[in-house]
């Protein structure tokens, strides 16, 4: 027996002196960053600016994989299941948090599957319809929701995507359930709010600003306190006469649960520098939203953040009634 424990100890002291060992030479081969979203959405964008910063500060190259499907948690449990090492990472939006109300049966544990890198951004919705709407006016299309519920319709890219949440947030603020148009991403969603299709939509600047710019849907509201740079025409919510709604979709990067600390160290590190970068910060100031303070974008930020946000969005997802099995 003795001889048996002297060996399991001596196994389990290799184990830790070659994980030590492994963290210290991290990263030694390429990363794989997943989006568990289509290519070209909002969070794919955010996500290629990042992992090509991360890539030159870490000397080896970060690969963006699209993995898309169930509103995200598709992706989330591929990296759920994947070695712990730090060569597999998931950069997520919001929905890691609303998913763990959303889905009925999820493969993973949301607050127990994963290890955490750090903030990334958050990004502002805009309120906006097609170009001919009538309304003139945040108010004024409330009122016309509330007298048109039955026919008015508010498009969104899927369950769990950002325009989906932030859809279910509107009509909780004004009391009011309409008709939702699901579609397999933000792409046709967009294609069809443009043609006239469908009437409204809440969606992310990353993916409404050149519209909006460009005159080919019309913009009712931003979600942030403030009025955007790039949107400076568009008033806040709480200027339109919606106070207390306001909407962020935050991004975060993670990791396999059980990820040495020396490599979610080295990643967090990275990450900041990344935010820091003066390309990133142009390019997030053209879509409308700005890099994620040093402070955020760490592992107990960001954990703080997921949990309080599962517990934000209970309810909500509650009163609305729409499940995913």
């Amino acid at each position: 027996m003795k001889k048996l424990i002297a060996s399991l100890a001596t196994a389990a002291t290799f184990a830790v002196l070659a994980s030590s060992a492994a963290a210290q030479t991290y990263p030694d081969k390429t990363i794989t960053m997943i989006v568990p979203f289509a290519a070209g959405g909002p969070t794919d964008t955010v996500t290629r600016l990042v992992a090509e910063s991360m890539s030159k500060d870490l000397g080896q190259q970060v690969i963006v994989e699209n993995v898309g499907g169930a509103g995200g948690t598709l992706g989330a449990a591929r990296v759920a299941e994947a070695d712990p090492d730090g060569y597999t990472l998931l950069l997520h939006h919001i929905g890691m948090a609303t998913s763990a109300t959303l889905y009925r049966k999820l493969a993973y544990d949301t607050l127990n599957a994963f290890d955490y890198v750090g903030l990334v951004t958050e990004v502002p919705m805009t309120i906006v319809t097609r170009k001919d709407f009538e309304p003139t006016d945040l108010k004024s299309l409330i009122d016309y929701v509330k007298a048109n519920k039955d026919k008015v319709t508010l498009a969104n890219a899927g369950i769990g995507a950002a325009s989906h949440l932030c859809g279910m947030m509107f009509m909780n603020a004004i009391q009011t359930q309409f008709v939702t148009v699901p579609y397999k991403g933000t792409g046709p969603a967009m294609t069809d709010l443009l043609g006239g299709q469908v009437d409204i939509m809440c969606d992310q600047t990353t993916n409404t600003t050149k519209q909006i710019q460009g005159g080919t849907i019309k913009a009712y509201a931003v979600t942030s306190p403030a009025r955007l740079d790039v949107l400076s025409n568009v008033p806040t919510t709480e200027e339109a006469g919606l106070p207390g709604f306001q909407v962020g979709i935050w991004h975060g990067v993670y990791a396999p649960k059980g990820t040495p600390p020396e490599v979610l160290d080295k990643l967090s590190k990275s990450l900041q520098k990344a935010l820091k970068d003066e390309n990133v910060i142009a390019r997030f100031a053209e879509l409308g939203t700005k890099p994620s303070p040093e402070a955020d974008a760490t592992p107990a930020a960001l954990k703080a953040k997921l949990e309080s946000e599962v517990a934000r969005w209970k309810p909500v997802i509650e009163a609305a009634g729409q499940y995913a099995d």
